[in-house]
């Protein structure tokens, strides 16, 4: 997005109901969920006291996909995740995950810059509509986590050496193995 949109504002009634104030029409989790995939932010706020509501919903649609089967985290994730709230890691764990969400996003946009650069395949017809449902599919798994990193610092920027770009090549080969193993899982 070239510029910050506005978080979309959705108001939880006293009746539990969800508000979307632009459209002025009433919402439910799986079009909140919809919002945030397309990459939309959002925040839901209860009408009454005005406390901010958005994480406790975030934590409901996770916890609705993951009984529905369509699980992303595995047993020993969410096991560490209860763990990192009685222990010394609660501080560490948010920045981790921010990282580690931020990697993944490094090394998919890396892989599809050197598709393009070095496949034969980005000349064939229907390759940039792959490109864009891998990018768009990549926005909906990391959803708004790590949005801190803003590119390239200034050393990342010099002129890559070869020997580099041939390590660079390997790990984001190594890492989409990864998330093709676990995609076939699913």
């Amino acid at each position: 997005m070239a510029q910050a949109q506005e978080p979309l504002l959705i108001k939880r009634y006293a009746s539990r109901r969800l508000y979307n104030t632009e459209t002025s029409d009433y919402v439910t989790l799986d079009d909140i969920a919809g919002f945030i995939r397309a990459g939309r932010e959002v925040k839901i706020v209860d009408l009454k006291s005005g406390d901010d509501l958005t994480r406790q919903f975030l934590l409901q649609i996770i916890a609705e996909h993951e009984s529905r089967g369509e699980s992303v985290l595995p047993i020993a994730v969410l096991n560490d995740l209860v763990r990192s709230y009685t222990s010394q890691a609660q501080s560490v764990v948010p920045d981790f995950l921010a990282m580690s969400f931020d990697m993944l996003k490094q090394g998919q946009s890396a892989m599809m810059e050197n598709m393009s650069a070095i496949n034969p395949m980005a000349s064939m017809p229907g390759f940039e509509a792959m490109r864009a449902q891998q990018e768009a599919f990549m926005k909906a798994m990391t959803g708004g986590l790590g949005k801190g990193w803003s590119g390239p610092s200034a050393e990342e920027e010099d002129a890559p050496t070869p020997a580099r770009e041939e390590d660079e090549l390997s790990q984001i080969k190594r890492q989409l193995a990864e998330l093709q193993n676990k995609l076939s899982k699913l």
